[in-house]
């Protein structure tokens, strides 16, 4: 669990990448005796409370693990659930997103998401693509290995075709073809709940993102939780690989 650090002299500016792995919803319905639907409800308030928050502290990219590729193996019922949740979230909160000149992004396999859904995702990019003050960038049926594996295929496809030399494969061009090809890479990834794991997300985007771990169940998570991971993230001596003093 990361402790609250003293805030240093002055305000350091946020970091411009924050993403957060979203836990402990099941948890926290189940210690109150209620359904995992009632933490799934609460989740979403938090996710209402720290978009708000990471926008008025200046994050620039604000990017929520909302729904993996594994969670498709989940009992059918809580996945109905969730995309539910989904359907609400795209249908009335988008308005509020808008208005508040945030833009919104999905990144993740869309072609397992019911066409009703694809075609309330692409409607809410399109009309908030012109959005400056913050981008929310939610994960949806996105999971990192996967999204390497088809990365690679394009890149192969494209050396087979003749369209990519072989010594053009690098880091930059596999980049290229990921679902954040146009996002900077995470400096901070907090994952609530007290779990300490990455779970298949932004599995090449994080190579030099600091971690935070916090004990907060995602439905209590608010802005106190995201500015003691972000004053982790400002006691952090980032290196990028290279030797300390």
């Amino acid at each position: 669990m990361e402790t609250a650090i003293p805030a240093t002299t002055g305000q350091a500016a946020p970091p411009e990448h924050v993403a957060i792995i979203m836990d402990g919803n099941g948890r926290w319905a189940k210690a109150r005796g209620l359904p995992r639907t009632a933490g799934h409800k609460r989740g979403a308030e938090a996710v209402r409370r720290t978009v708000e928050a990471a926008r008025e502290m200046g994050v620039s990219f604000l990017t929520l693990y909302a729904f993996s590729s594994e969670n498709w193996k989940r009992p059918q019922g809580e996945v109905t659930d969730l995309m539910g949740l989904l359907r609400l979230y795209l249908r009335n909160e988008v308005k509020t997103l808008h208005k508040n000149g945030i833009r919104l992004r999905v990144i993740g396999d869309r072609s397992r998401l019911s066409p009703e859904i694809v075609a309330l995702i692409e409607e809410s990019e399109a009309k908030t693509a012109a959005n400056a003050a913050m981008t929310l960038v939610l994960a949806l049926s996105y999971g990192g290995r996967q999204e390497i594996v088809a990365a690679a295929r394009s890149l192969a496809a494209d050396v087979a075709a003749g369209r990519l030399a072989l010594d053009q494969v690098d880091e930059d061009a596999l980049s290229a073809r990921l679902f954040t090809a146009d996002i900077p890479d995470p400096d901070l990834i907090i994952r609530t709940s007290g779990e300490q794991r990455i779970s298949n997300f932004l599995l090449w985007q994080c190579a030099y993102a600091e971690l935070v771990f916090l004990d907060v169940l995602w439905p209590d998570f608010g802005r106190d939780d995201l500015e003691t991971a972000i004053r982790a993230f400002h006691g952090r001596d980032r290196r990028f690989g290279a030797s300390g003093s």
